[in-house]
């Protein structure tokens, strides 16, 4: 197999699959098209050798790490790799003094490869600065996190971010038939077509974890074994005991979902809804922490447009406290699905926003002295309490007067929808008022 690269020193059939494969050209890499496309323009930016540094940002198995050694090779560097996790701040400042030397004495260029980078704390960041801003180093730096969040803005600010994007299946398909080849087999020979499609989703667009997984096939079919080949679905699912969907309840996959649920029911889409809702279940993310989502939706989105909504959500809540996993993704199906089919309106939220705006302004404006609380005969001497008039006095239970401070001026706070019953809110306050 003339695509790959192989160590001089160890045959590639005892190499592990994931090395073993390891592309020794950008054109063999898998995926990608956006930026390693014969047209895309990062290709022809590598192609000319001009590289600045770069964060490598996308999910496991997606070829950060062999980018990044690739990308060595097309600028004629010296490469440097670490982890992060393995790496404090006196290593990072003397491989950046190393490259520093290399550059004024050598005119070589040093590219250094930081792996899961996002480890670093804001003191070993700030050391790789210096390096980066005087050109004694390309910083790569591969995440499975955001950028955003995990990289201190001034390292990130002098860095170009490439996204990396999950493998496709096919792609997953042409991995595996490699794999099998490397073996001496057929890919057809070791899993039919229905156990294909199951170890492509069971891979979930990670490359490594797919070779991982024919590891375990090939290592079995090498044994002793009474099975029938190609194995079918259910053989190969107790083979590989359906590895868990990728998932970190801390980090992007935790907010990346929980966004999408949470716009899936505002959205009033209870079939994506419930959809992310099973992809959290299956996550192993805190039920309490999705209950308690749903009851700020209740009032943020739904509001007096379906009021019985906070009410099912604080039940939801207070049922998913109660029984816990797995009978409380019941609960919270009941009141996803609910919450995403309910009339929609924000503006008892929006009303809020506005008051707090409003007050911020204003600072604190004396109340009225009608609304104020005259308990004691001299608050009574100062008018406190003087003009009230009692709304149970009126005859529709209400009786016109000025509630909000007179420098306020004709303030509308709160403006109900035609949505729901928050309709007939709207009409109940001009029936009053007519």
């Amino acid at each position: 197999m003339d695509l790959f690269s192989f160590s001089d020193k160890e045959s590639p059939s005892h190499q592990p699959l994931a090395e073993a494969l390891r592309p020794k050209k950008l054109e063999e890499m898998l995926g990608q098209p956006k930026l390693l496309g014969e047209k895309a323009p990062w290709r022809r930016l590598i192609d000319s050798g001009q590289i600045p540094s770069l964060i490598l940002w996308g999910p496991p198995g997606t070829g950060k790490t062999t980018f990044a050694l690739l990308l060595a090779q097309k600028v004629d560097a010296d490469f440097l790799m670490v982890n992060a996790v393995e790496t404090g701040a006196k290593t990072l400042r003397e491989l950046g003094e190393q490259g520093r030397r290399k550059r004024l004495e050598q005119r070589r260029k040093t590219l250094f490869f930081i792996d899961e980078i996002h480890r670093l704390n804001k003191g070993q960041q700030d050391v790789l600065l210096p390096f980066v801003e005087k050109g004694d180093v390309v910083l790569v730096g591969a995440t499975t996190e955001n950028p955003s969040y995990e990289i201190n803005s001034a390292l990130l600010s002098r860095c170009r971010i490439l996204v990396f994007e999950r493998l496709g299946d096919d792609e997953l398909k042409i991995l595996a038939e490699r794999a099998s080849a490397l073996r001496g087999h057929e890919l057809t020979a070791l899993i039919d077509e229905e156990s294909s499609s199951r170890l492509i989703q069971y891979a979930d667009g990670d490359g490594r974890r797919l070779l991982n997984l024919m590891e375990i096939i090939l290592s079995f079919k090498a044994s002793p074994n009474e099975s029938t080949w190609p194995l079918q679905t259910e053989e190969l699912s107790r083979l590989l005991d359906a590895p868990t969907l990728r998932y970190d309840k801390t980090a992007d996959e935790h907010y990346d979902t929980i966004s999408a649920f949470i716009k899936s029911v505002r959205g009033s889409d209870p079939d994506a809804a419930v959809y992310y809702l099973a992809r959290m279940i299956k996550g192993g993310e805190d039920p309490v922490f999705i209950a308690r989502r749903l009851v700020i939706l209740a009032s943020e989105d739904i509001g007096n447009a379906d009021p019985r909504a906070i009410t099912l959500a604080v039940s939801g809540l207070q049922a998913v406290e109660l029984v816990g996993w797995p009978e409380a993704a019941i609960s919270l199906a009941q009141v996803t699905t609910y919450l995403a089919s309910a009339p929609k309106s924000n503006r008892s939220y929006m009303a809020l926003k506005a008051a707090q705006d409003l007050v911020e302004k204003t600072g604190t404006v004396p109340v009225p002295l009608s609304l104020r609380s005259a308990k004691t005969a001299t608050m009574k001497g100062m008018g406190y309490g003087k003009g009230y008039k009692y709304s149970h006095d009126g005859e529709k239970g209400y009786q016109p007067q000025r509630f909000l401070p007179e420098e306020l001026g004709d303030v509308s706070l709160y403006e109900p929808t035609d949505h729901g019953f928050e309709k007939n809110i709207r009409q109940y306050l001009a029936w009053l008022k007519s």
